[in-house]
């Protein structure tokens, strides 16, 4: 390659990367962008130009072609009607429904913004679908495409203002489906009954059931799309109280038909959309799809069964949650939504729903900033926790107190009879009074608490949004250095919070091998440890890691304490005192030094039954 042929490849490359930079649109430009699309999808449901009625207003529909008395084949002419937008509004909650299905084709939570304050709107208007599945004529109709007729009213509930919307689909004289929507004044409900009229001769069932298709691709939220994706699939319960959901890391589908089904949501990481079925669905046949070239989370479905007996007027009374995880205002909604909460697995779940949970609502009641909440919570659990703790530390301390012993037997043993070595330590520490796994115990039953804030924090929507000292929100990572994506670590940023909770780690490890005297592969094990767990925790939330970062404090803070008090002169006299009594016979063996003692008979025997087969 000449020189000219260089310079003008280079000079090429050069233009090509500067105008990828350069020409790359800002946030806000992206921000405006995804709003406009939005609208767009709107506008092609709905038409142009329409005001949407307010909730409580009447509403009196256009003429369309559902009005006429009978339909030319099965619910043809409903097909041809322009759809139209409805509203209906209260406190949390703008409904967007279209005539084009009878549907919810958009839900505005309006106290809430999405990581960048964006509206955060959990259905994407073009990506969702729902409607029945009916045999009529002998044809396969789906609801979903056909247009409705709105009608509203406003009604009053148990002292509550509330609207009240019916979708009016006309088959032929006094044969029609209808959807009814009620919204309160106040929550997170949507009320949803399906109304079959006098469709006993026109709907064949199939198994005496209908079906209820639900399709809906969720919108990114969040900042991290891997830790909401992670977080987000379809959950459902069964009338007699029994939870189930698909994977949170593949596709899956999966049919649900051994029982009735109560509920069926599509969970995101901390919003849901929940339809429950007040007199159970009799199946349900749910997915979940993740599409990575998709701008949205992931895209769920499910078709459920009603049952249907062919009776002339059949009713069907539903309702759609369309709200926030917070664990409190899932639970007020009855029938055990706050079960899709991920707290845990066996025991980790009963610490997080019994203990964690109630002493962080606690004192989230004084209004504190949550970081201080979380010191609090964990400046609790050491206390607690304390009496393991010393005891950890005092059996270490043993531990370091016995070496200089335990070296001198090494060197009269040596390397090469390791099973000798541990029989001569085992005398020792029997004499000495000392149970050489003392210092780990402690930590071990300490373990499920520390595994059960992992669980805990990431779902926890009370951090959401809520920032401390430079962590602008607690629910996701802090990143101090942001560079390009590096693949095999998955790894675009470094989180501060989680370096600091790193360093604090490692200098703790340094101060508990001071403590035990650990030498070998051990001492380097525990300075790999942390290393690993940055990898793992650095895209997980700053709230967690700013957890641990006060649990490491605290626990150095109480060592450096525990160390004032314990004299290791004392811990050596008294460790002589017990190698000087004698021996009791008649005190029973703990299980781990007779399971020591069985297998370091079984190892000497070994070399001599193979000794005596040469």
């Amino acid at each position: 390659m000449d020189r000219n042929t260089f310079t003008g490849l280079f000079l090429i490359l050069v233009i090509l990367v500067g105008s990828t930079f350069l020409l790359k649109p800002s946030q806000e430009e992206i921000k405006k962008e995804q709003h406009r699309k939005t609208q767009d999808s709107l506008r092609r449901l709905g038409g142009t130009n329409r005001k949407a009625p307010t909730p409580n207003a009447s509403f009196t529909p256009q003429k369309t072609a559902t009005d006429s008395a009978a339909l030319k084949g099965p619910l043809g002419n409903a097909a041809v009607a322009v759809p139209k937008l409805v509203f209906l509004e209260n406190k949390q909650l703008k409904v967007i429904l279209s005539t084009q299905g009878g549907r919810i084709v958009s839900v505005e939570l309006k106290n809430e913004k999405t990581y960048d304050k964006q509206p955060l709107i959990l259905l994407n208007p073009e990506q969702s679908k729902f409607g029945l599945i009916l045999n009529v004529e002998g044809k396969s109709i789906q609801t979903n495409d056909l247009n409705f007729t709105p009608s509203a009213s406003g009604l009053n509930v148990s002292g509550a203002d509330s609207s009240s919307l019916t979708m009016h689909l006309t088959y032929g004289e006094n044969k029609s489906i209808d959807y009814v929507y009620t919204l309160k004044g106040d929550g997170y409900k949507v009320g949803y009954n399906l109304i079959l009229n006098n469709m006993n001769n026109v709907v064949s069932a199939n198994n005496n059931q209908v079906t209820l298709d639900w399709e809906a691709s969720l919108r990114k939220q969040e900042r991290d799309m891997k830790m909401e994706r992670t977080y987000s699939t379809v959950y459902l319960e069964d009338t007699e109280g029994t939870p189930n959901n698909l994977s949170l890391t593949k596709d899956e589908q999966k049919l649900y038909a051994d029982k009735k089904l109560q509920w069926v949501s599509f969970k995101q990481r901390f919003y849901s959309n929940v339809l429950i079925a007040k007199n159970g669905f009799t199946s349900a046949d749910v997915s979940v799809n993740t599409d990575i070239n998709s701008n949205d989370v992931k895209q769920m479905s499910a078709k459920m069964q009603l049952p249907y007996t062919g009776a002339a007027n059949a009713s069907y009374p539903m309702e759609f949650y369309f709200g926030p995880n917070r664990f409190s205002t899932l639970k007020a909604q009855g029938y055990h939504l706050e079960r899709q909460i991920d707290l845990g697995w066996g025991p980790l779940k009963y610490i997080n729903q019994f203990a964690v949970l109630p002493v962080f609502n606690f004192l989230k009641n004084f209004n504190w900033n949550y970081g201080l909440i979380i010191l609090v919570l964990t400046v609790l659990l050491k206390v607690v926790l304390f009496p393991l703790t010393y005891k950890s530390y005092l059996s270490m301390a043993k531990m370091r107190v016995l070496k200089p012993e335990m070296d001198e037997i090494k060197g009269k043993v040596g390397d090469d009879n390791p099973t000798l070595l541990q029989q001569e330590y085992l005398k020792l520490y029997k004499k000495a009074g000392v149970n050489p796994l003392g210092g780990c115990l402690p930590l071990l039953i300490q373990m499920p608490i520390i595994l059960a804030f992992f669980r805990f924090f990431p779902n926890l929507f009370e951090l959401r949004g809520q920032s401390f000292l430079w962590m602008h929100d607690l629910s996701t990572y802090d990143s101090v250095i942001s560079f390009p994506l590096i693949p095999f670590l998955n790894w675009d940023h470094i989180s501060l919070m989680c370096l600091l909770m790193t360093i604090s780690t490692l200098i703790q490890t340094y101060f508990n091998n001071q403590t035990s005297g650990a030498t070998g592969q051990m001492k380097y094990i525990g300075y790999i440890t942390p290393l690993i767990f940055f990898g793992v925790l650095n895209s997980y939330p700053a709230g967690l890691n700013y957890y641990y970062f006060c649990a490491n404090i605290l626990t150095f803070s109480q060592q450096y304490f525990i160390r004032l008090w314990v004299d290791d002169k004392k811990i050596h006299a008294r460790i002589q005192e017990n190698k000087k009594k004698p021996e009791d016979p008649n005190k029973k063996k703990s299980g781990f030094a007779a399971k020591m003692e069985e297998m370091m008979r079984q190892q000497r025997q070994t070399p001599a039954i193979q000794t005596k087969k040469k």
